[in-house]
């Protein structure tokens, strides 16, 4: 192609870009007009972000992706970073494409102006700082901590977690009571003085899950057994609490069982007696009784054993020969029941909470009566179908509804890992194509929110799925009083995320808002496969209206609850530096979780901003080996 070809075939895609982007911003500053009366009522502190939200979701309604490839092949933008300032890079852009045409351009001010890139970064900040605090100096993302009940009786736990770099206080509406959320928020406020560290608390209502309902009390047996090396020699004894049947002791230290026996025979055994008995399987066992105090005994077994309720306990001693040296095990608790379901298995729902069973079997193993289990929120047989999929326990089990009656729903199990998998009492229920009817706001949460509507600074709204739901909860804060703590919008349910922005209009109303991606339940109604997609798209929406993001769930939680973290769950939380808030889950190791959690969010902001990769020094650039000089070297010639 000749010089003058390709100066006139630059020069048309110019101009054939220019009027495709004009139109654009044609369409972009109309958008603004049709929701008038909308952004009347958005509070002052959101108007520009609202407006730009607007903007943001009218570029959106096409495919940008061949103009993106036109003006990157012209070298300019291709409005990937446009979120926080949608209109301004518009206007940058074409600024600069009426330049290569040989024309002065200079864009019509838009009512009310145009939000450039430092003040879209200037509206984030202002409105995380507003829900979330102050940020760390070294780390702008902001940590989330759910608290455990021991933070309720343990100062020292929520002191060291502060200590640590927690920034916000999540406390769980679904688990403990009013008297132990004052205790953790006391023990907070102690700790902020103590340590010249300021923290916010958040609340989360618990919504209306959908969980599944008691179950029948498994048998009442336990087992004990030692530890054991590869060649199955005992390396450690099962330790064993006996303690008195009417006025039973905790042990004073962990026990891998606890049985309680008639006090008169506990008060005779001596250290180093051994006791027999035949388990629950009819075998010759013993043990050894290793310590004996004024609260109980202690004892010892090197075999593994089952104990039941009235399993005879018989004392093994030379010089004792009275008929008290037996005596029968009391009650022992009953173990958690659960129901084994494999795929093409038959599960009945019912509508009434009464306790479920597991399936009755023939002598062949085919099913006699297919297992049962209850429901919370029985208003939900109203409203599903046949054929609609049905989800248990965060999506490990997965089946479609065959037939619904009046008072059970039918459920073919179809998706469950290999070999089948448990199913217990109260675990979620998802039903992802399902349009439920609940109530935002269950009357536990409103009970819970004249707590938090006092003491929160922040309050999650769980499963929120519509401006309405958003609206009831503004205007159950308004009448309980001035004190009006910052909402936060809990994206959890397909509907959820389909009517984010509008959520997002109506929670603009208030000076302070934000959004949590809550990817447990979320992964499961929109499906895993798509968890990336949405939460990125999330991300997208939110950065626009300039709403700060909480980045939630199983963040680092093998570390939390086993020690160690999987490679994976460290990628992951890397990648919450996109929000302005990771949350992390309660758990024994949840201290070092924070502690790796803050390094690994301070390293990530040296490299990236929200999309927008930082150029820092990059050491990996000096690593390669320098030429050898051609003139030192007799091989090179």
């Amino acid at each position: 192609m000749t010089e003058n070809n390709r100066f006139y075939h630059n020069a048309a895609d110019i101009e054939s870009v220019l009027r495709e982007l004009m139109s654009i911003r044609e369409v972009l500053v109309a958008a603004p007009a049709k929701p008038q009366h909308r952004l009347s009522l958005v509070h002052a502190n959101y108007l520009d972000s609202a407006r730009n939200l607007l903007h943001y979701l009218a570029l959106r309604r096409r495919d940008l992706r061949p103009l993106q490839l036109r003006l990157a092949a012209l070298g300019l933008s291709s409005l990937g970073r446009a979120e926080s300032h949608v209109l301004a890079t518009i206007d940058a852009v074409l600024a600069v494409l009426h330049r290569l045409a040989g024309r002065d351009w200079q864009p019509p001010a838009p009512e009310g102006g145009c939000i450039d890139f430092a003040e879209g970064q200037r509206l984030l900040a202002e409105h995380t700082q507003g829900l979330l605090g102050p940020a760390n100096p070294d780390r702008t993302v902001r940590i989330m901590v759910t608290m455990p009940t021991e933070a309720g009786h343990d100062y020292t736990l929520v002191h060291n977690l502060l200590k640590q770099g927690m920034d916000c206080m999540r406390i769980n509406c679904a688990h403990d009571d009013a008297a132990t959320w004052a205790r953790m928020i006391e023990h907070l406020r102690r700790a902020e003085q103590t340590l010249g560290r300021s923290c916010r608390v958040i609340m989360d209502l618990a919504g209306p899950k959908l969980r599944t309902g008691p179950l029948e009390p498994g048998a009442a047996v336990v087992r004990v057994r030692p530890r054991r090396d590869v060649f199955g020699r005992v390396v450690a004894a099962a330790r064993i609490w006996l303690t008195a049947e009417a006025a039973p002791q905790a042990p004073p230290s962990p026990a891998d069982a606890c049985l309680p026996v008639p006090a008169y025979w506990l008060g005779q055994l001596r250290v180093g007696e051994c006791v027999k008995l035949i388990d629950a399987r009819a075998a010759r066992r013993s043990f050894t009784i290793v310590d004996v105090t004024d609260r109980g005994c202690w004892a010892e077994a090197t075999q593994t054993t089952y104990f039941v309720p009235g399993t005879v306990l018989r004392r093994k001693r030379g010089d004792d020969k009275g008929d008290d040296r037996q005596a029968p095990v009391g009650g022992l608790p009953p173990q958690e029941n659960a129901i084994h379901l494999r795929q093409g298995d038959l599960l009945v729902l019912t509508r009434d909470v009464r306790p479920g069973r597991p399936a009755s079997t023939d002598s062949g193993g085919r099913t006699l009566t297919p297992a049962t289990i209850g429901c919370t929120i029985p208003e939900v047989f109203d409203d599903v179908r046949p054929g609609e999929p049905i989800w248990f326990d965060d999506g490990k089990i997965g089946g479609l509804i065959e037939k619904v009656e009046d008072r059970q729903i039918l459920v073919r199990i179809t998706q469950v890992r290999f070999g089948g998998a448990r199913l217990r009492a109260n675990k979620g229920i998802n039903l992802p194509e399902s349009t439920l009817r609940l109530a935002a706001l269950t009357a536990k949460d409103l009970e819970d929110l004249a707590f938090a509507a006092q003491h929160a600074d922040v309050v999650e709204l769980s499963f929120a799925n519509s401006a309405r739901d958003v609206e009831l909860l503004q205007q159950h804060l308004a009448r309980l009083g001035s004190r009006q703590p910052a909402v936060v919008l809990k994206i959890e349910t397909r509907r959820g995320f389909k009517n984010l922005p509008d959520m997002l209009l109506t929670a603009m109303r208030a000076s302070c808002c934000g959004v949590m991606i809550a990817r447990g339940d979320l992964a499961v109604e929109c499906g895993f496969e798509r968890l990336a997609e949405v939460q990125e798209e999330i991300l997208w929406i939110c950065e626009a209206a300039h709403v700060p993001v909480i980045w939630a769930t199983q963040v680092l939680e093998t570390l939390a609850k086993e020690g160690m973290p999987s490679r994976a769950e460290i990628t992951d939380a890397a990648m919450g530096h996109r929000a302005e808030c990771v949350m992390l889950n309660k758990g024994p190791h949840m201290l070092s979780a924070v502690q790796v959690l803050d390094d690994i969010l301070r390293r990530m902001q040296a490299h990236q901003a929200k999309k927008q990769s930082m150029l820092r020094e990059l050491r990996l650039a000096h690593g390669l080996p320098a030429e050898p000089d051609s003139a030192a070297d007799p091989g090179r010639a």
